[in-house]
This record gives structure tokens, C-alpha cells and sequence, in this order.
């Protein structure tokens, strides 16, 4: 019994520790990304609800850890959003090297963000929704792909709000839309298509070993 114990109290530590790596890596990220941005005020709207996401995660650690592999998706997202807060995300050196390699009309950062904000947070939605709501079988894979696709949805609406509340002139900037009117739409598809993409593989996966966690 005490043996279990010991383990338990291990692992417990090893995850907070590694969570905390986590949290400071990526905040020493942030820190060197804040400083001199390309637009002081576009980087103070994107980081709006990148602060709020953090100091959720921060505050209810204690009361729901998420697993590690959760939390390094999670992390890996907040870095890609830190570089297109940092230089607006139309504005990305790595989108304008894609946009020429691929021969495209426009950065395609912010559409890969997208993309990436289903691929890497699906699977801790789904997380989520396994241990609190203890959803199974193929609910567990249909219902985080809706959220996904529904909070992306309703961040483009919130985001757009703020925009127009905050910083008018600075709306095209910060939504990143780059004259297509479907922009919206297509991040909402890219998203889409991420989450779709997470759940098919965290299927595959679980065919050999059951939700990660640590």
C-alpha cells in the first residue's frame, strides 16, 4: 500500500514539474515575443483571451491537471499564437516563405493557426469531456470536434466585436482577413478539418492504449 502511495507521489510530483516546465518555457516565450511587437495594439487584442486561457489553466491545476500530453498540445498551440500575436498573423516571415515556395495569394499563417487550434486542442477537449462528463465511445470523438468547430465559430464573432469595440481601424489587422470576405468561413473549415484529424488519430492510437493520463 505504501509502495502505491510512494509511486502515486511521484508521479504527482514528476507532473507538476514538467507542467511547470511547461508553463515557464512558454512564458519566457511570450516575455521575448512581447517586446516590440510589430503592432503594440493588435498584440494587446490577440493576447486578450490568451491570457484569460492561461490563467484558467494556472488556477483550476489544482482541481482538474490535465495529462501532460494535454498540456504540451496546449503549449504548442499558445507558441504558433505568440508568433502571430508578435507580428499580426498576416504579416509572419514563415507565411510570406510559404506563400512564395507554394505560389499562393496570401500568408497562410493564420489559416495553419486554424488549423492547428483543432489539431492540437482537440484532443484535450476531449479530455475534458471524458473525465468530467465520462463520455464514451463514439460520442468522445464526435463532441469535441463539435466544439471545436462551434468555439471557433464563436471566437470569430467574439473577435470580431472587439475589433470594432476597441480598435476600429485596426479590424482588418487583427482578424487577419486580408480582403477575403470567406475568411471567417474558412477558418472555421480549417479548424474543422484539424479537429477531424486529431480525433481520427487519438482513435488509432486508442485501438493500442487507452486516454493518456498522466
Amino acid at each position: 500500500m505504501h509502495g502505491v502511495e510512494s509511486v502515486q507521489r511521484t508521479n504527482e510530483a514528476n507532473h507538476r514539474r514538467i507542467a511547470l516546465g511547461l508553463f515557464l518555457a512558454y512564458g519566457l516565450f511570450w516575455s521575448v515575443l512581447a517586446v516590440a511587437p510589430v503592432s503594440r495594439q493588435d498584440w494587446l487584442l490577440e493576447n486578450l483571451l490568451a491570457v484569460g486561457l492561461v490563467t484558467t489553466l494556472v488556477f483550476t491545476y489544482r482541481r482538474f491537471p490535465f495529462s501532460l500530453t494535454s498540456y504540451a498540445l496546449i503549449a504548442a498551440f499558445m507558441v504558433l499564437h505568440a508568433i502571430g500575436a508578435h507580428y499580426t498573423y498576416s504579416e509572419v516571415p514563415f507565411g510570406f516563405w510559404l506563400k512564395d515556395a507554394l505560389a499562393l495569394s496570401r500568408n497562410p499563417f493564420d489559416r495553419l493557426v486554424h488549423c492547428a487550434y483543432g489539431l492540437l486542442l482537440a484532443y484535450p477537449l476531449r479530455e475534458l469531456l471524458v473525465r468530467l462528463a465520462g463520455l464514451r465511445g463514439g460520442w468522445s470523438y464526435f463532441l469535441p470536434v463539435s466544439g471545436v468547430l462551434a468555439q471557433s465559430g464563436f471566437f470569430e464573432v467574439v473577435e470580431a466585436i472587439v475589433a470594432m469595440i476597441v480598435s476600429p481601424e485596426l479590424g482588418s489587422m487583427y482578424l487577419g482577413t486580408q480582403g477575403d470576405e470567406w475568411d471567417a468561413q474558412k477558418d472555421m473549415a480549417a479548424a474543422f478539418a484539424g479537429a477531424v484529424l486529431a480525433m481520427v488519430c487519438t482513435a488509432w492510437l486508442e485501438r493500442n492504449r487507452p486516454l493518456d493520463s498522466d
